[in-house]
């Protein structure tokens, strides 16, 4: 895989509750960042609200999360910062 990302998006702060999650334009490649010095609970939803996974994303950590088109994003603060990406060759 290269490491040349191509933003598909403004990054944004991530919501902090099911209600303002995001899918991020229906990405499947999201880019997070937490800009905080805490660690922040980012939990992954399909639709209806039904959460499909949680990770920890510790203080000023990246990661790149997978999703389905449909599946959205929140943070348990607004610090986390997401991107919609892609990889270029």
């Amino acid at each position: 895989m290269s490491n040349i990302l191509q933003l598909l998006g403004t990054e944004v702060a991530c919501g902090d509750s099911s209600g303002s999650a995001s899918n991020f334009g229906g990405r499947s490649l999201v880019r997070l960042i937490n800009t905080t010095t805490s660690d922040h609970l980012v939990t992954l939803e399909a639709a209806g609200g039904v959460d499909t996974g949680t990770l920890t994303l510790t203080a000023k950590g990246v990661v790149i999360l997978k999703k389905l088109p449909t599946e959205k994003i929140f943070a348990a603060n607004v610090g986390v910062k997401g991107v919609a990406i892609g990889y270029a060759n």
